[in-house]
């Protein structure tokens, strides 16, 4: 009986020593559940940081080729600003002598007539 005894306290101790050990630690398919958790917001963080730099990028393309537009607005514009005075005054060049001449080819003959219709009667 004594034997018995023995065998019956000493598992107690066992048993309550592996309880006490293992009571604290968590179980090994707690424990490989974690890092997957942790892992998961890290992953996703990265992928915010992807996705950020990606709109980052696109924004800057969109910046890039908006100003290149506005760059060639701004030269064409500049362009037909210099080019509109100097068709203007290559039109005013092209349109004065002609004019001129041909005001002092109309002038001329009429005022001759009229100076000559003027002078005879008074000569008579």
């Amino acid at each position: 009986m004594n034997k018995i005894l023995a065998a019956l306290i000493s598992s107690l101790f066992a048993v309550g020593a592996f309880a006490a050990s293992h009571a604290g630690a968590p179980m090994a398919g707690a424990s490989a559940a974690k890092p997957a958790a942790a892992a998961a917001p890290a992953a996703k963080a990265e992928e915010k940081k992807a996705d950020a730099k990606k709109e980052k990028a696109t924004k800057e393309e969109k910046a890039a080729a908006s100003a290149a537009k506005k760059e060639k607005a701004a030269a064409d514009k500049k362009a037909k600003a210099e080019a509109k005075p100097a068709a203007k005054a290559e039109a005013k060049a092209d349109a004065k002598p002609a004019a001129k001449a041909e005001a002092k080819a109309d002038a001329k003959p009429a005022a001759k007539a009229e100076a000559k219709a003027d002078a005879k009667p008074a000569a008579k």
